[in-house]
């Protein structure tokens, strides 16, 4: 039996998603053992616990200065996990540093379906001159080689997004044609983890 609140270290669908969110909105602590993951959405926080199989406490904090204890976050210790996430390519302060990961090609749709669900959108709005309804998918990330790494994976796959410059983080964003096929690659028949929201706002683009 393994110790309590240690994650099991095996690929498959839950686990690539929680993978992605830790690489959007998680942290791995310079002290080698701990790692921690804060959303807005108490939901998404219980599901990367349920992912991993860790039971440690749902706390509330603040972030980036704020003062409103507003964020939900969830951190654990796990030595042998730390090293794994070294493994693959993410580090304590990652934000910046953050480029290509070593991430199963069977499972990178579900590993891309979190890093959506933790720091990206899936948004509609008419377009100003014609009116018509527009859709976009888009990830955030201070690193832009971790955006490309996405953006060229997901290529050969006839899905092609663009780059916007911001100033802090960059944008890897996708067009309606291309929103609509990435919705349908991450939100395939019983994919077993989402953010709720998230994917009721692209269920209207799936394909029967």
């Amino acid at each position: 039996m393994r110790p309590l609140n240690k994650v099991r270290i095996e690929w498959s669908p839950r686990f690539a998603y929680a993978i992605g969110l830790i690489a959007t909105d998680g942290n791995l602590s310079i002290d080698g053992h701990h790692m921690s993951f804060t959303s807005k959405d108490l939901e998404l926080v219980e599901t990367f616990k349920s992912c991993l199989d860790i039971k440690n406490k749902t706390c509330k904090k603040t972030r980036g200065g704020e003062t409103e204890k507003k964020y939900f976050h969830v951190q654990f210790g796990d030595v042998i996990f730390y090293k794994f996430l070294l493994a693959i390519g993410l580090t304590p302060h990652k934000s910046k540093t953050i480029g290509a990961l070593d991430i199963p090609d069977k499972y990178f749709i579900d590993f891309l379906r979190g890093c959506i669900d933790g720091d990206g959108s899936i948004k509609t709005f008419k377009h100003p001159e014609s009116k018509n309804l527009q859709l976009r998918v888009n990830i955030c990330s201070a690193s832009k080689n971790f955006l490309e790494w996405i953006k060229m994976t997901n290529e050969p796959f006839g899905v092609r997004g663009y780059l916007k410059n911001g100033k802090r983080v960059y944008a890897l964003e996708y067009a309606m044609a291309d929103s609509i096929n990435l919705l349908n690659r991450i939100y395939y028949k019983d994919f077993p983890a989402s953010l709720h929201r998230k994917f009721m706002r692209g269920k209207k683009y799936l394909r029967t």
